[in-house]
């Protein structure tokens, strides 16, 4: 069963690539499918990048987040850095 880890476990520079200072947060999981999110995650060549967009899936093998465009982006667990939920998007101008 996924299980967030401590602050301790997601906080630079522990962390490769990391910034010093700089703390990671895990407080989006399972529990927050069908909220808007904002997820970290370490890329292939160790950067890391933010996904933004409504929570589909978060178990133990991967988290799916839909963005604005539609696009499902399919991450594994094991790549989340950090995750928080976010208020929704601001209504578009016009």
């Amino acid at each position: 069963m996924w299980q967030a880890p401590s602050l301790a476990h997601v906080s630079a520079p522990d962390q490769p690539g990391a910034a010093v200072g700089v703390r990671y947060a895990l407080t989006a999981g399972p529990a927050d499918v069908g909220a808007r999110v904002v997820v970290r995650r370490r890329l292939p060549d160790g950067a890391l990048g933010d996904l933004l967009g409504e929570l589909l899936r978060w178990d133990d093998q991967a988290v799916e987040v839909r963005d604005r465009h539609g696009v499902a982006h399919t991450v594994a667990t094991v790549d989340v850095v950090a995750a928080k939920r976010v208020p929704p998007a601001p209504p578009r101008r016009r």
